[in-house]
């Protein structure tokens, strides 16, 4: 092991020889900023008890056989080629188990490990040798110990950003009667520069004197097509009032943005409906933009626009939505079979002389497949209001039901109970409820 770190050590050496012409011409002042690492380590206890005593023979540990731990640092250059480190070691061994001769368990030490590293080059040189000593301290299971490490590591550096480090030592221990033993010490890991880096700010030439711009527009007289008035460097330095891209030398409405096409002027809107003339299909007529310009449609051309119009295919006045009034013969048809509908007492069965009168209201309806009927059931105010609701609400239905049964579509007809909130009579005599416990039917063709 020892042989392979020497010849890894001494290739580095003569690589980095190749980049020390270079790095000086990086600046020899240069120091590393400030680095936070994560390392790996390995820690041979058996070496160096034969490097103490060659009679022993000199026998160094297999990877699998040395004790394994990790470290985090810190790093940080205090001149061109010196850094100190800072080194928090977490090493796992069973110490108190090899001290006392017992049954090893699972065990590890702490330590604290503050360094100077010194380096051939400046830091900015890819690869770069160092030599470490330093002063180390931790616990270790049961009792506390100092060591004292020395050695050699590489940096790579990538940019001065991320920085590979390999470092072997040899650990003196200085624990009282030599306890915890010399260990040689391997670490790799990586640390990455959490510090800004120091930009050299170079002051620029001189710059040469300005070229002539008379308007001071900011565009040399000798790409200026208007030298002495200010403009757009878009424009060759001519102005442009309007903001349009078209110079007022050219534009006929300078003071209001237009088009090239229409010579600096704005779209025209000859109808003036706020729509212009290329998107307007009625360009003379005014109109809105749902209908690209034109007026709304009336299709019937009965004076209510088809969004008013609930019959735009049939004349009608706009009091009637624009559909054609239903003549007063079949609305007092209507109100007279509405008049003469019966149910037995309480109940929303419809006597039999309902029928005859419900029978008209069919025919009218088959005659006019436009007609729609709204059917609305009353009551006088005896008895709880909400069983008068239902009621009311029942007898309505009743009647729409009936006029199903004969073949009318449900869809033209709806219906609705308003119970004892609608009179139209005196509840407090005989003659007055009777009036008020009624079926209303209105018509409509909308």
């Amino acid at each position: 092991m020892k042989q392979k770190l020497t010849l890894i050590l001494a290739l580095s050496l003569l690589a980095t020889s190749a980049f020390s012409q270079k790095t000086k011409k990086m600046g020899s002042g240069d120091k590393k900023g400030t680095l936070i690492g994560l390392h790996f380590n390995l820690a041979d206890y058996v070496a160096p008890l034969g490097i103490k005593n060659p009679s022993t023979g000199k026998v160094y540990s297999k990877i699998a056989d040395m004790n394994k731990g990790f470290s985090i640092s810190y790093w940080k250059g205090i001149h061109s080629r010196i850094d100190l480190s800072v080194r928090a070691n977490a090493l796992f061994r069973d110490f108190y188990a090899i001290r006392g001769g017992l049954k090893p368990k699972t065990e590890f030490g702490v330590e604290l490990e503050p360094a100077l590293n010194f380096r051939p080059f400046p830091d900015k040189a890819l690869i770069n040798p160092f030599a470490t000593v330093g002063i180390g301290g931790g616990y270790y299971t049961d009792e506390i110990g100092a060591y004292v490490p020395a050695g050699l590591g590489v940096q790579v550096n990538f940019n001065s950003i991320t920085y590979l480090l390999v470092q072997a030592q040899y650990r003196w221990d200085l624990t009282k009667g030599d306890r915890n033993g010399d260990n040689l010490f391997y670490s790799f890991g990586l640390a990455q520069n959490i510090g800004k880096e120091k930009v050299k700010v170079v002051p620029p030439p001189p710059p040469p004197p300005p070229p002539a711009d008379r308007d001071g527009d900011g565009i040399i007289d000798d790409e200026d097509k208007c030298p002495d008035v200010k403009g757009l460097a878009s424009l060759q330095g001519c102005p442009d009032r309007d903001g349009d891209g078209i110079t007022d030398a050219e534009d006929d409405c300078p003071d209001v943005p237009g088009l090239a096409r229409y010579k600096g002027c704005p779209i025209p809107d000859t109808d003036k409906d706020g729509i212009n003339d290329e998107v307007d299909k009625c360009p003379t007529v005014p109109g809105i933009a749902r209908y690209q310009g034109c007026p709304i449609p009336d299709t019937d051309g009965d004076g209510v626009n088809d969004e008013e119009d609930k019959c735009i295919n049939e004349k009608g006045p706009a009091s009637n939505f624009g559909c054609p009034v239903i003549s007063e013969d079949i609305i007092k048809r209507i109100n007279y079979a509405a008049k003469n509908v019966f149910f037995a007492t309480n109940s929303t069965k419809l006597v039999g002389q309902s029928t005859k009168r419900l029978d008209d209201v069919v025919t009218i309806l088959n005659e006019n497949p436009s007609f729609k009927v709204q059917i609305d059931g009353h009551t006088d105010s005896q008895g709880k209001d909400e069983a008068n609701q239902t009621l009311s609400e029942g007898r309505a239905a009743s009647v729409k039901a009936y006029l199903e049964s004969k073949g009318v579509d449900a869809g033209r007809l709806s219906s609705a109970g308003y119970g004892e909130t609608t009179p139209v009579a005196d509840n407090a005599t005989a003659k007055g409820r009777a009036l008020n416990r009624r079926v209303e039917m209105t018509l409509r063709n909308y």
